[in-house]
C-alpha cells in the first residue's frame, strides 16, 4: 500500500486548516480526523448537480452558484447537465483550493475551470447569497459534511432559518437549493419547510448506484 503524501496546506477563513493529500493517483482534502472529500468518491457530488438540473425542467439561460469547488466534481457535472447557455458561478472560501484544481489536481479538474460559462469566485458562498436577491435558478451547497458548520462554525448560519430564508430570497420563483450531506437530518428538514420550501430528500451512493457509501441530498424547491 503506498503512504499518503501531504502535498499542501490552507488555512481556513475563522476554520481549521485543510490537507491536500496524495496516495499514487489518488487525492484526499481532510480536516482533522475528517476527510472533506476524496477523488474515487464523487458520485453523491455530480447527483447533486444532476438532480438539481431536473428540478428546473429545462428552464432557459439558468444561473447557477455553486458553493464549494472542491475536486470539482459537482462543477464538471453541472457543465455536463446544464444547457449551453447556463452561468455558473463557482463561490470557494479558501483560494488555495483553486490553486490546487490548477496545480497538482489538474487533471482531474480538466478544462472545467476554463470554461466560459464558469465565474470562479474566492469568497464566502453566504456572502454571494445575501447579496443576490432574485439572482440565481439554483443554488448548490457542498461546504460542510451537512447542515451544520464543520468546516467553520459561521457557516452554521447558512442552514438555520434566518440563513435559509436569505437563500429562499436569492432563488427565482421555482428556484431549487440543493443541499450534500453525509447523513439524514430530520430538523434541518423541518427548517426547509418551514421556511417556505418544498422538500424532497434524496439517498445517493457515493461511488454508483450500486455500491458505496451512502449520502444524502436535499431538492428544496421555492415555492
Amino acid at each position: 500500500m503506498l503512504p499518503w503524501i501531504k502535498l499542501a496546506t490552507a488555512q481556513i477563513p475563522g476554520g481549521d486548516e485543510l490537507r491536500l493529500m496524495q496516495r499514487g493517483e489518488e487525492f484526499s482534502i481532510k480536516l482533522g480526523s475528517n476527510e472533506l472529500m476524496n477523488s474515487r468518491l464523487g458520485g453523491s457530488e455530480e447527483a447533486l448537480a444532476t438532480l438539481a438540473c431536473r428540478k428546473l425542467d429545462g428552464r432557459p439561460r439558468p444561473r447557477v452558484l455553486i458553493g464549494g469547488l472542491g475536486m470539482g466534481f459537482t462543477l464538471r457535472a453541472a457543465l455536463t447537465v446544464f444547457a449551453k447557455d447556463a452561468t455558473i458561478e463557482v463561490a470557494e472560501l479558501v483560494p488555495e483550493v483553486i490553486d490546487w484544481g490548477r496545480g497538482p489536481m489538474a487533471a482531474l479538474h480538466g478544462d472545467s475551470l476554463d470554461d466560459p460559462r464558469v465565474t470562479l469566485i474566492a469568497r464566502d458562498v453566504g456572502e454571494l447569497i445575501q447579496a443576490g436577491t432574485g439572482r440565481y435558478d439554483a443554488i448548490l451547497l457542498d461546504v460542510d459534511n451537512g447542515p451544520e458548520g464543520l468546516s467553520r462554525k459561521a457557516n452554521d448560519r447558512l442552514y438555520d432559518h434566518g440563513g435559509l430564508a436569505t437563500t429562499r430570497a436569492a432563488l427565482r420563483d421555482g428556484g431549487v437549493l440543493a443541499l450534500w450531506s453525509s447523513g439524514p437530518d430530520e430538523s434541518f428538514t423541518r427548517r426547509l419547510r418551514q421556511s417556505g420550501f418544498a422538500v424532497n430528500e434524496v439517498p445517493v451512493r457515493a461511488v454508483s448506484k450500486r455500491s458505496g457509501s451512502r449520502h444524502w441530498i436535499w431538492l428544496a424547491v421555492r415555492s
